[in-house]
């Protein structure tokens, strides 16, 4: 089958946009490698022309690369140059001119030329949304020509895309990496303060501290409010191993409360049973990426003189009754490890409060109990996020709002795609928050045979978790637990985590899901 290329695919190839340029570039190499014509239609020349010139103006204005308009010019020029070598050049007819009282006349000329060739020898290549939808049989997208083309077999799946990310940030990650590498600061340099003023501004919090991983957040936390040998700590046992292994560390027993059914979070109701004068703080997950039942638990928090700490590894950027998650009570602890929401390419974390007191205290205990230099007021540790990862979080930050938009889009596609298959039990987001959906994670009956099935169709999966907390081996003998926490091992053996991320295609979701639904039938 040959191509026709529509506009705003030569463009995404051209000006490498992305998130598409990957999957334009694919499907075109696709096509030549089967034997099929690329083909370029000649009235589409000054559209490409003055669309790439406007594009590439953009960007040197917005990076301050000083070229000028001849120069951009020239430079876009020499592209479209480029990329027409080796394709097909389709005439513009005079019966494809009349065309205005279409709806897009540009779409209309490209469907007329397409008359020319055999009925199903050719099609248009384009993402228009509406076009596609439109003409099904004359058109298709650059993921569906790939999926069609290429085994399922040598297909892969991305369960986290970090290098479409990247691409798609490379002048601002390279410009702040090269800062640092020149001003050599690569400790505590002046990227540290500039990420700690912005992620503050971002959740509405007061102060902004950030760490070497999101573990260490917990820690330096539960540090701050005088954790101690004997103390406990209610959290939930459905969580990754280092909610409850910093209260270990601390000599302080974890106290595990059940989680509610449909958002595994901790059931709220059933933290202040487990209460008893032990008990010197609450420590709930929002995981997944959605925030736990925050007023309610800082109620009870309040009633007891309880500090809160939410552990947001997975939930940052999402929003509770209209605020950030990390400011939502007392203290809020974040991971910046690579696959969370918002990520470095390393270790790291924050920890946010409006608390000056603790605020002082985690500083300090950050740079190992120093006060001043080599003055050491209290127990601490090496805490210190690098330079190079603020850079690289400073980066990612530009396009943080824009990806939280598409996770929200890619999980309410997975949520719609999976309401009719009964055999699936899908998580529950709350009316008053929303989830960034740091993992979508579902439920199904014989688990095992399901993922099974999935690998061998190429989908990969995780689980998170397998089992739950007060079931490892090294935490039986130092925990609490406050009931019979019937949820968390039910749902542990049943909940596995599909691909997640803002760049994954509604073609690639509905391939995932077609098969899930041969996994489960």
């Amino acid at each position: 089958m040959d191509l026709l290329l529509d506009v705003n695919v030569v463009l995404d190839i051209c000006a490498k946009r992305q998130p598409f340029y990957t999957e334009a570039r694919d499907a075109i190499q696709l096509c030549t490698f089967h034997g099929g014509k690329l083909w370029l239609y000649v009235g589409s020349v000054q559209t490409l022309e003055y669309n790439l010139y406007k594009e590439i103006k953009q960007r040197n204005e917005l990076q301050g690369a000083g070229l000028t308009n001849r120069q951009l010019h020239a430079k876009c020029l020499a592209l479209l140059e480029a990329f027409a070598k080796g394709k097909h050049w389709l005439a513009a007819l005079a019966m494809e001119g009349n065309v205005f009282s279409a709806g897009d006349p540009e779409d209309a000329q490209l469907l007329l030329a397409m008359k020319r060739f055999a009925e199903s020898k050719i099609k248009l290549l384009t993402r228009d949304e509406p076009l596609l939808k439109a003409h099904p049989d004359k058109t298709i997208s650059p993921q569906e020509y790939i999926r069609q083309n290429i085994p399922a077999s040598d297909r892969f799946i991305d369960f986290i895309d970090l290098k479409t990310q990247q691409n798609n940030i490379r002048p601002p990650l390279e410009q702040n990496i090269h800062r640092v590498l020149h001003h050599g600061q690569y400790i505590m340099g002046p990227e540290v303060k500039q990420l700690e003023e912005k992620l503050a501004a971002y959740t509405g919090s007061k102060h902004c501290i950030t760490v070497a991983s999101g573990t260490e957040a917990l820690l330096i936390s539960l540090m701050a409010l005088g954790i101690k040998p004997g103390d406990e700590v209610i959290t939930t046992p459905f969580t990754f191993i280092a909610t409850a292994e910093v209260i270990v560390l601390l000599g302080a027993k974890p106290v595990f409360v059940d989680i509610e059914p449909d958002t595994c979070n901790i059931d709220a109701s059933k933290i202040e049973a487990a209460i008893t004068q032990k008990t010197k703080a609450i420590m709930p997950v929002s995981l997944y990426g959605q925030p736990a039942d925050m007023d309610e638990i800082n109620d009870i928090a309040k009633k007891h003189d309880l500090p809160v700490i939410e552990d947001a590894a997975q939930s940052f950027g999402a929003t509770y009754k209209g605020r950030k998650s990390c400011n939502l009570s007392t203290i809020g602890c974040t991971s910046f490890f690579p696959s969370k929401p918002l990520g470095c390419y390393g270790d790291g974390g924050a920890i946010f409060t409006n608390d000056d007191v603790l605020a002082k205290a985690m500083h300090e205990i950050r740079v190992h109990g120093q006060e001043r230099r080599y003055y050491h007021a209290r127990i601490g540790v090496g805490g210190r996020m690098d330079t190079l990862q603020c850079a690289v979080v400073l980066a990612k930050l530009e396009r943080f709002d824009w990806e939280i938009e598409q996770r929200t889009k890619v999980g309410d596609r997975y949520l719609k795609m999976l309401k009719d298959i009964p055999a699936v039990t899908r998580l529950v987001i709350r009316p008053d928050r929303d989830c960034v959906w740091g993992q979508f994670t579902i439920q199904v009956e014989n688990r095992d045979v399901v993922l099974e099935k999935l690998k061998d169709a190429g989908i990969p999966t995780a689980v998170h978790y397998p089992v739950p907390l007060h079931q490892q081996p090294a935490y039986q003998s130092v925990c609490r637990i406050s009931d019979n926490l019937e949820n968390a091992g039910a749902i542990s053996a049943r909940v596995f985590s599909l691909p997640m991320h803002p760049y994954i295609g509604e073609e690639t979701q509905a391939e995932i899901i077609n098969a899930l639904v041969n996994a489960v039938s």
